[in-house]
């Protein structure tokens, strides 16, 4: 896997730095940045099998913001992936059931759709099944399908909304169509129309010059290797620590990523690269949220993926085109929750 990919590297590195001649057109970096990354798309993608109406993404909202998925009643899909930042917690790691901290940073839900697995180690196939994960984990919502729907079916208010969701079944609240409905509403999470996006469909003043730079630094350093695409991320596996490994403050031994999914020996240390999407809003970097500073981060990739001692004029030109991706924020408004009915199980409180 290591071989393959330094040969991306190598690949994508060339790709980029295509000889133009100094009397180029002043739309040569677009061109070269068109071949490699896509625009965020105006309207939310579609998921195979979960049919996007506005019933059943009004239902994935609720449930997003509703504490009473955790059996502690404390804790939401939004205590972790807050809208109003970014998508993530700027925790190291999140606090879950009882108090109990993850062992891994919580990725951004912000353009998540466009990921092709969830979770740092892949473990998902898609939204759906990322959606049910965390309220399975006992570090983190701690529940069980059964609870989830016994709590869900106690509460009056949500038998109509799922009818409404699920038209048709005899049965509608159930985990699956719980886990469909948040997939749907994190579908809807997109972040469009950032600079950069505007510059990859043809305004070349979407940029300032500096962050012009910092784009070409970007793709000529061969951080294009893994960070590309709609989301500059999000499209692969990559070892962390493909020519150097970090110190073990910032990758832990103990964690071995993907492997613990895979079982490959050659998966140690591998995660899904995560998306630059909204970056400069989502810190501490990394699975293991050590690292607060983004400066720090792109120097520290630099060594461990690219066996580059970054300057720091290349570090600050980086850090500025990463600006860049910072799109509209989604506005959503705070729901209203139906209440608790009488059997609605008590929190379970530390």
């Amino acid at each position: 896997m290591d071989r393959l990919l330094r040969a991306h590297i190598a690949a994508f590195a060339a790709l980029a730095t295509l000889a133009f001649s100094a009397g180029a057109q002043a739309d040569e970096l677009q061109a070269r940045a068109n071949a490699l990354f896509k625009p965020i798309p105006a309207q939310a993608p579609a998921l195979p099998g979960n049919q996007a109406t506005a019933a059943r993404v009004a239902l994935g909202k609720a449930l997003y913001f509703d504490r009473r998925l955790s059996k502690s009643q404390q804790i939401s899909c939004n205590s972790c992936h807050s809208i109003g930042a970014g998508g993530a917690d700027q925790q190291r790691t999140s606090i879950g059931h009882h108090w109990q901290r993850g062992v891994r940073n919580s990725p951004t839900t912000f353009n998540s759709a466009f990921n092709f697995v969830q979770f740092w180690d892949g473990r998902a196939k898609d939204l759906t099944e990322q959606a049910g994960g965390p309220m399975q984990n006992p570090v983190e919502m701690a529940n069980t399908p059964a609870a989830v729907v016994a709590t869900l079916k106690s509460i009056p208010g949500y038998l109509p909304r799922f009818k409404a969701a699920f038209p048709g079944e005899a049965d509608p609240i159930t985990f699956d169509n719980t886990t469909k409905a948040i997939a749907v509403f994190e579908a809807t999470l997109t972040t469009p129309n950032a600079p950069f996006d505007k510059f990859l469909r043809g305004d070349a003043n979407a940029l300032t010059a500096a962050q012009k730079e910092g784009l070409r630094t970007f793709m000529d350093k061969g951080c294009i290797a893994c960070h590309r695409g709609v989301n500059a991320g999000g499209e692969m596996y990559a070892k962390f620590g493909l020519v150097k490994a970090p110190g073990k403050e910032i990758r832990p031994d103990a964690d071995k990523g993907r492997q613990a999914v895979s079982k490959s020996p050659d998966d140690a240390f591998v995660y899904k690269v995560p998306t630059l999407r909204n970056i400069v809003l989502t810190a501490p970097y990394f699975h293991s949220g050590k690292v607060r500073d983004l400066g720090e981060a792109v120097r520290i990739m630099g060594e461990t993926q690219l066996g580059q001692a970054l300057s720091d004029a290349d570090v600050s030109s980086i850090v500025m085109f990463l600006g860049s991706l910072t799109g509209d924020q989604p506005k959503v408004s705070y729901p209203e929750l139906p209440p608790s009915g009488p059997a609605t199980p008590a929190p379970d409180y530390p």
